[in-house]
């Protein structure tokens, strides 16, 4: 049981990661690759935070997807001058820069030795230690994350971003200024893609740099390639798909050495599958070109 927890609240983290990153890229029509930049530094941010000042749990929590809006906001500017593959190498320098960052600034993020010891949250004096309370405090999250997300993909504001996603040109021509509305959407990624570094944060109680690599931000990717993006459902099948199909080797018997490596060729056939025969992912609206 404890197994199927687990895995409960990996998927609900992955969720948020999914949802925030399918505004940019489903209904932004960017492909960017330092989504797991911002879910490192809302990790680090809440961790030190924590560690040194003692904030409430939810106060830390704010206070991370407040940092890590603005250093997506101050990347956003430079970055959205560009479209198509500069902006993808803009992004991809980012990934590279804040692991460099948090892998070498030993002083404060301890480098490679990672932080151990991150303290459960304590919410009006209950401590979230077990499975199913962090379970509960996961869902809660996800919950309230996912309203956000609703309201954003149905406003005027996401279809606007669609508009953009087709033709820029034409939705300049209505008065849709596209760098402004997709600085907000990178703006608003980034930040709630600090939720989820908290929540896994917080469930290790150990961060350190190999956790938010330039492999994590192709994964989140992969999420939405094989769910799809552009709506609600995609992300979810993506996250269900993707968490999933690695837990079901292990009932193959696959030796340890031997899994891994089939994983990741699992996962590229079925990225080679998709792009010739389903484009858009299991349940996505937006088609790859």
């Amino acid at each position: 049981m404890n197994y199927i927890i687990h895995l409960l609240i990996i998927i609900g983290i992955y969720l948020i990661l999914s949802y925030a990153l399918n505004l940019v890229f489903g209904f932004g029509g960017l492909l960017t690759l330092s989504q797991a930049a911002f879910y490192g530094i809302g990790a680090y941010a809440y961790t030190l935070l924590a560690m040194h000042f003692h904030l409430p749990f939810f106060v830390g929590l704010l206070s991370a997807v407040v940092i890590t809006g603005i250093i997506a906001y101050l990347i956003g500017i430079p970055a959205l001058k560009f479209r198509g593959d500069p902006f993808i190498l803009v992004t991809l320098g980012f990934q590279t820069i804040i692991f460099a960052i948090l892998y070498n600034w030993v002083s404060l993020t301890r480098g490679p030795y990672g932080i151990p010891g991150i303290p459960r949250p304590v919410i009006f004096g209950w401590e979230i230690s077990s499975l199913w309370s962090y379970l509960i405090l996961v869902s809660f999250l996800l919950g309230i994350t996912f309203v956000i997300f609703y309201i954003i993909y149905r406003s005027p504001f996401g279809l606007a971003l669609k508009s953009i996603r087709e033709d820029e040109r034409a939705a300049k021509a209505l008065g849709k200024p596209a760098f402004k509305y997709l600085l907000s959407t990178f703006t608003i990624s980034g930040a709630l893609s600090a939720v989820p570094g908290v929540l896994y944060a917080t469930y290790v109680t150990y961060i350190d740099p190999t956790s938010f690599t330039l492999d994590e931000s192709i994964f989140q990717i992969s999420i939405l390639l094989v769910g799809g993006s552009g709506n609600l459902r995609g992300p979810f099948w993506g996250v269900l798909f993707m968490i999933l199909l690695p837990e079901a080797l292990r009932f193959l018997g696959l030796p340890s050495t031997i899994a891994p490596n089939i994983r990741q060729m699992l996962y590229g056939l079925i990225l080679i599958f998709l792009m010739f025969y389903r484009s858009q992912g299991i349940a996505g609206e937006f088609s790859v070109k």
